[in-house]
């Protein structure tokens, strides 16, 4: 997985300071970010806390390596069927 640039920390940071109410401008700036980055943070983070976020972050991880074992074991399974039809 990609390793972000901005910690857990940061990202919750950022977000709460938004909903606080501070400028978008002013968090760009302060984190390097474009506005778009933010406000997917926004919309991804909202309520969250660094540990959640941690959280959520190894699940996804899991998750993506899951779904790729599932992909090879069924790709396993068509080729090994196509054998045995051919035998047939």
């Amino acid at each position: 997985m990609k390793k972000s640039r901005h910690s857990e920390h940061e990202i919750v940071k950022a977000v709460n300071q938004l909903d606080s109410g501070l400028s978008t401008d002013v968090i760009c700036r302060e984190y390097g970010i474009s506005r778009a980055t933010l406000y997917n943070w926004r919309s991804k983070y909202s309520g969250m806390d660094s540990s959640h976020i941690k959280r959520l972050k190894e699940l996804e991880e899991e998750n993506r390596r899951l779904k790729q074992m599932y992909a090879d074991i069924a790709l396993d399974n068509k080729i090994l069927k196509d054998v045995i039809e051919k035998k047939l």
